[in-house]
């Protein structure tokens, strides 16, 4: 089994390397269509045409555009992702600096979101053939049309304003130390024993994780509803009530295990959208993710920046969908034998 699952692990590393070079290109393409000029930004106002000229044979605008994305490619890969317009530091270590936070905040959404929809799912199977049926669906397709930004909207307006019941701006209260070790909050205050960080920065982190969360259960509890729904035809599953078991056994042993299966694949591609979409949720609770870089570097036009962080978006969703297929295999003996 590891073998195979290594196998998979090495062909999609070898299938990242033309994804990465397309999405690279097209990425630096299109910024450098944009009305805006580098080399202007990167001066003060009162910089004169001929220095703003230096400056662009420096950073070398004044080249081809293809000669142009191969010097880029060239000090991308040995770790130069060019020095930000804005923060005049290493686009890189801005990314690397930030990217921990949106990671923590994805992987507590994504928690949140496979407990509700696993839950709901079952909730959902439960009431087939009943009354209640009707109404359950109309609730989750209620749920499946509200955005995350407008959870967290709501979220920050009952819990954070009217009950005064959790913080909702930044990572952790301003009066605690913020340590850097590891760049995950939660993980460095446990390896400085701070357990009033800690439990600071998981108050911090509940309402935007919520807010993600609940935008992207729905979608997984009705996929686990139809995958029951299908698999509660097979053949096993009569065979089961023949030799006694109960519906309960029948849901726990048998079809839970076979229906979560295409329900993890649409997780994964979920995880995927959800780490996207923590740019709006990171906004409105001004959490210091990669999020609310990319809007700080879209809003000033940093072109290093924003394809740095883009870039890494794409790494991070290839991730995360090879993780995803190792699991499938994992815990599909039928395609070990492939």
């Amino acid at each position: 089994m590891l073998a195979t699952v290594a196998k998979l692990i090495a062909r999609r590393l070898l299938a990242a390397i033309p994804i990465l070079l397309i999405v690279s290109a097209l990425l630096f393409c299109v910024l450098r269509l944009l009305p805006v000029d580098p080399a202007a930004m990167s001066l003060p106002p009162t910089a004169t045409i001929v220095q703003i000229e230096a400056k662009r044979q420096e950073m070398g605008l004044d080249k081809p555009l293809a000669q142009q994305y191969l010097i880029w490619l060239h000090d991308a890969l040995h770790g130069d992702f060019g020095r930000s317009i804005v923060f005049g530091r290493e686009a890189g270590s801005l990314v690397a600096s930030t990217l921990p936070a949106t990671i923590e905040l994805a992987a507590a959404a994504m928690i949140i979101a496979a407990g509700l929809g696993l839950g709901g799912g079952l909730l959902l199977f439960s009431l087939r053939d009943t009354w209640f049926e009707s109404v359950a669906d109309l609730g989750s397709i209620l749920l499946l049309s509200i955005p995350e930004f407008l959870w967290g909207l709501i979220l920050l307006f009952v819990f954070g304003v009217v009950l005064n019941a959790l913080p909702f701006t930044g990572e952790v209260s301003p009066n605690l130390p913020q340590p850097h070790i590891t760049g995950f909050i939660l993980i460095d205050a446990l390896l400085i024993g701070r357990l009033d960080v800690f439990w600071s920065a998981c108050q911090h982190l509940i309402l935007p994780a919520f807010a993600l969360g609940l935008a992207f259960s729905p979608a997984i509890m009705r996929v686990l509803r139809s995958s029951l729904f299908d698999v509660y035809h097979e053949d096993y599953i009569q065979q089961a009530r023949l030799r006694g078991l109960s519906e309960r056994q029948i849901l726990l042993r048998h079809a839970l295990k076979n229906a979560a299966l295409p329900t993890l694949t649409l997780a994964g591609v979920q995880f995927g959208i959800l780490f996207s979409g923590t740019l709006l949720v990171e906004l409105i609770y001004s959490y210091p993710g990669m999020g609310n870089l990319m809007i700080d570097a879209v809003r000033n036009a940093d072109l290093p920046l924003i394809q740095a962080i883009g870039l890494t978006y794409c790494i991070v969703v290839l991730s995360i969908n090879t993780i995803v297929d190792s699991l499938y295999l994992v815990l599909n003996p039928k395609l070990r034998v492939r």
